[in-house]
C-alpha cells in the first residue's frame, strides 16, 4: 500500500523506504538499522511476464522458466492477454485445459464442432516432469474460429491441437489449421499460454496470453480475436470451472472417486506428477 520512490518502495504507513533487495534505504523517524528489512523475491521479467519465485532462495533458478517464446516474437497487433480471478483450485482449471474435447460442447460457436472428441489424442509423460496431449483432426470442416481463413470456408482440413502442460501451472498451447493434405507452413498457426497461480485452496489468479501467426498487422481483427477468446474464457470455461468446485467443495478431486473418461488422461497424469512431487518437496521438509 505505499509507492515508488528514487531507488525503492516507500511504505504507505510510515515513510520507510526499501530498496529491491529488502533492505532499508531511508527512515524518517530515526537511524537506518539492519532491523529494518523486508522479504525480498527473486523476479525475472521474460516472455511479457514478470516470473516471482516464492520458495527457498537457493532455489531460485530462472533456467526452469518454461520456454514461451512465441510471445516474444508476436507484434502487438497479433497479442492478447487477460487475467480472470477464479473461485476454483489451480488444478481444475488445468484440467479443464487438458482435455480439450470440452471445447466441442462448451464452445460450440467457436472453438468447437466435434473434431477434437473425434481425434485420437497421442500423449506422452515427460523426464522433465511435463506432460504433452495432442489432438490431431485429419479431414474435417475447420472450427468456426478459422472457418473463413481457409480458401473455402466448407473445405476440409488437417488441424492441431496440442498442450504442453508444466508442474507449475503454466501450460503451452497450440492449435491451427491448413487445407486437407497440405504442410502446416501452408495453413495458420496460434499459440497460447494459459498460467495458473493458487491463491487458497479453492482460488485462484488465472492468466492467459494469446498469439498468432497469421494476420499480424492487422489490429482490429486481433481485437475481434481477443474479445472473442474472452467471452469464450469468461462466460464459459469460468462459471463451468467454478461450479465445479462448488461440487466438490473442500474435497479433492480423487477423494470423491470420479468415474473417469478417456478423455481424462492427460489430466490425471499430471495430478498424479504434481502429487509425487508434492510428496517429494514435503518429505524433504522434514527434518531427519
Amino acid at each position: 500500500m505505499g509507492k515508488r520512490v528514487p531507488g525503492g518502495i516507500q511504505c504507505g504507513c510510515h515513510g520507510i523506504a526499501y530498496d529491491g533487495g529488502g533492505r532499508c534505504i531511508a527512515n524518517p523517524h530515526g537511524a537506518i538499522v539492519s532491523a529494518l528489512c523486508v522479504r525480498a523475491f527473486p523476479t525475472v521479467e521474460r516472455h511479457k511476464i514478470i516470473w516471482v519465485w516464492m520458495g527457498d532462495l537457493e532455489r531460485a533458478d530462472p533456467a526452469q522458466i518454461p520456454d514461451l517464446s512465441f510471445a516474444d516474437r508476436a507484434p502487438s497487433t497479433a497479442y492478447s492477454r487477460g487475467f480472470l480471478p477464479t473461485a476454483a483450485g489451480h488444478q481444475l482449471i488445468e484440467d479443464n485445459i487438458l482435455d480439450l474435447t470440452h471445447a466441442d460442447f462448451l464452445h460450440a460457436t467457436t472453438l468447437g464442432g466435434g473434431s477434437v472428441t473425434r481425434s485420437k489424442p497421442l500423449i506422452e509423460e515427460r523426464k522433465d516432469s511435463t506432460v504433452f496431449i495432442e489432438w490431431p483432426a485429419n479431414g474435417e470442416v475447420a472450427i468456426p474460429f478459422f472457418r473463413n481463413e481457409m480458401p473455402d470456408p466448407d473445405m476440409l482440413t488437417d488441424m492441431w491441437t496440442s498442450v504442453l502442460w508444466h508442474p507449475n501451472g503454466v501450460m503451452a498451447l497450440r492449435f491451427g489449421a491448413t487445407p486437407a493434405g497440405r504442410p502446416r507452413e501452408e495453413g495458420i498457426d496460434t499459440w497460447a499460454a494459459h498460467i495458473v497461480t493458487p491463491e487458497h485452496a479453492r482460488s485462484s489468479h488465472y492468466f492467459y496470453f494469446n498469439t498468432r501467426e497469421f494476420r499480424v498487422h492487422d489490429a482490429q481483427y486481433n481485437e475481434h480475436f481477443a474479445a472473442a477468446l474472452k467471452r469464450a474464457f469468461s462466460t464459459e470455461d469460468k462459471p463451468m470451472i467454478e461450479a465445479q468446485q462448488r461440487r466438490l467443495g473442500d474435497a479433492d478431486l480423487f477423494d470423491r472417486t470420479p468415474a473417469l473418461l478417456s478423455t481424462d488422461i492427460a489430466s490425471t497424469r499430471a495430478r498424479r506428477v504434481y502429487g509425487r512431487m508434492l510428496d517429494a518437496e514435503l518429505a524433504a521438509a522434514v527434518p531427519p
